[in-house]
């Protein structure tokens, strides 16, 4: 994957040198499986010149989640009160969707944070968008990315340009891609919290946007089915274009008889007719890119590769 950066802040959110240096490390979720996992991206941040700072109640657990419900809300109200401007997930799993109904919205887009995750995150960048317009980042967790055996580079320093308001444009390639040359709100993440969240009041909705999925353990029927639903649901056909990360750890079964996940995919194309761009290196996987969930985006493809350009002057496009 290439990528071009610039020496000029960041069109998405203002950051100087200074402000951006700094990380609040919550668990929203599943509990941290291992604490030397977690230590470990610790390091790893603090090496890469951040302050990092953990929450009280990281370590927590509740059955499978991070602390009892209670628990978690209150890391949002401590998030939004300490100084540090990057609030990042320790890990995904489950138990974001609980907590909707009951966060201060309010003092989440007043607080100027910037959060950070994937997976189960997916629901709260989404209903943050939804309920107060901010915009958040899908990107890396402390304990999959940061606190892997072995880190991936482009994972790191692509965090750390973003953070830094450095990046201007993500390239990647994509040889099936559709054609197509426009800009839009990006917005998406993981399918299945996606499509957990259609008819609810957290779902933003969005016309002209530019949706990324990606997921894991979902044989390629279940993609489709989620696909289809939010196509069926009058959300699919409104997007200007639909981009695919990574779908990755399930296994096809024999009765498949040929039916794969490009068959899943071609089924969408044919029902919903907007173009489709595939290989963003983005999902549950080593490689993955930061991306702003919320922000306006110009996207472009051409011989193969396709370009995601995240700077502000996009009237020139």
């Amino acid at each position: 994957m290439s990528r071009s950066t610039a020496l000029k802040k960041s069109p998405i959110q203002s950051v100087s040198n200074a402000d951006h240096k700094g990380i609040y490390i919550v668990s929203p979720s599943s509990a941290v499986a291992e604490e030397k996992v977690l230590t470990r991206g610790v390091q790893r941040l603090e090496k890469m010149g951040f302050k990092v700072v953990l929450d009280r109640d990281v370590l927590a657990r509740d059955q499978r989640f991070a602390g009892t419900d209670s628990q978690r809300l209150a890391v949002f109200d401590r998030a939004v009160k300490q100084k540090l401007p990057i609030v990042m997930a320790s890990r995904g799993g489950y138990g974001v969707t609980r907590l909707l109904p009951h966060l201060n919205w309010a003092a989440l887009a007043n607080s100027g944070k910037r959060f950070v995750g994937q997976s189960d995150f997916t629901a709260f960048n989404l209903a943050l968008l939804a309920k107060t317009g901010l915009v958040s980042y899908a990107g890396p967790t402390v304990c999959y990315d940061f606190g892997a055996a072995k880190t991936e580079i482009l994972t790191t320093e692509i965090f750390g340009e973003v953070m830094r308001g450095e990046l201007e444009i993500l390239s990647f390639e994509s040889e099936k891609a559709d054609p197509i040359d426009c800009r839009g709100i990006l917005w998406g993440g993981n399918l299945a919290m996606i499509t957990a969240l259609i008819g609810t009041p957290f779902m933003p909705k969005i016309k002209g946007g530019i949706l990324f999925v990606e997921d894991v353990g979902e044989h390629p029927y279940r993609v489709e089915r989620m696909l289809n639903q939010l196509a069926q649901a009058g959300i699919l056909g409104k997007q200007k274009a639909l981009i695919l990360g990574g779908f990755t750890e399930y296994k096809l079964a024999e009765h498949d008889r040929g039916y794969d996940l490009n068959a899943a995919i071609e089924f969408i194309k044919q029902t919903v007719k907007i173009p489709v761009i595939p290989g963003l290196p983005y999902g549950h996987t080593p490689m993955k890119v930061t991306l702003p969930i919320g922000a306006k985006v110009g996207v472009a493809t051409e011989d193969g590769i396709a370009h995601i350009v995240l700077d502000e002057h996009l009237d020139e496009m």
